[in-house]
């Protein structure tokens, strides 16, 4: 039989929506799943390099360098609704006392660094893996960090501040759009009726983690990096519901407009891209 490499990062919600696969309730028929797991600039990483997996998640960001690489899944989405990545600090701080900062990102291709980039204050970015950041934070390595997967929870336990929700920023600036932050998508080399029945067997598996929940967050656990059952549920209900199904219009519209903040650059200003 085949294989069909299905790459995700090692955080529950992507576990979550994972886990019709993982319990080999899904199938795609002819073809072995090969499951990858890497932290999310890893697979973006990846899917530009010489072996691009067959299926992955990946940032809105990369998939916006790789449209003639890969096709949108259009299932499987994480997507923030006036939320998303979180801007913290070691102290209470304002916006503004961040310009020309130096903000911990994870990863260059991330869409928490280009919506960071486009509306923010301009900064120095250092990029970090997304595990470090909120040390390098509290220990004054840099002035402040953008957080994602679990941290967006827990950042509090780690005696942090919040500045800044990049969702609830984007939101503001675009009449109320959500963030999609993570695509799954599937190489555009593909046969046509493959691509469709790949689309169908990664809905059934988050149609079946979300029917199935307390089992699918149990196995999700595992790459919760100490969530608590309570915690893993909350954020998988963040980033695992009916956005995960399928796109709506106003999903293809934030990534629209995330494809013009790539396309156009930004200002090192306060408010970054005007689209």
């Amino acid at each position: 039989m085949r294989s069909i490499r299905i790459g995700h990062s090692p955080d529950p919600d992507d576990a979550f929506m994972f886990y019709g696969f993982a319990s080999e309730q899904v199938s795609v028929p002819g073809y072995t799943i090969d499951h990858v797991l890497h932290d999310i600039q890893t697979l973006n990483e990846l899917a530009e390099g010489d072996d691009p997996l067959e299926v992955t998640a990946m940032s809105v960001h990369a998939y916006l360098e790789l449209e003639e690489r890969y096709d949108l899944l259009e299932v499987g989405t994480s997507v923030g609704r006036r939320y998303g990545p979180r801007l913290v600090t070691a102290r209470p701080t304002h916006i503004e006392e961040l310009a020309h900062g130096r903000i911990a990102l994870p990863g260059p291709k991330t869409t928490a660094a280009l919506v960071a980039e486009a509306l923010l204050p301009a900064f120095e970015a250092v990029h970090l893996d997304f595990t470090e950041i909120m040390d390098a934070v509290r220990h004054g390595d840099v002035d402040a960090g953008i957080i994602i997967h679990e941290g967006q929870l827990t950042y509090r336990e780690s005696g942090l501040h919040l500045v800044t929700d990049l969702g609830e920023l984007f939101a503001e600036r675009h009449g109320g759009l959500p963030l999609p932050l993570g695509v799954n998508c599937i190489r555009a080399d593909l046969s046509r009726e493959l691509k469709s029945v790949v689309a169908r067997a990664y809905r059934r598996s988050v149609e079946i983690a979300m029917a199935q929940r307390v089992d699918a967050v149990n196995y999700s656990l595992q790459f919760g990096r100490g969530l608590s059952h309570e915690l893993a549920d909350v954020f998988v209900g963040m980033y695992v519901n009916e956005d995960s199904l399928g796109f709506c219009p106003d999903i293809t519209e934030a990534i629209g407009v995330l494809r013009e903040y790539h396309r156009c650059g930004v200002s090192p200003v306060f408010g970054g891209v005007e689209v």
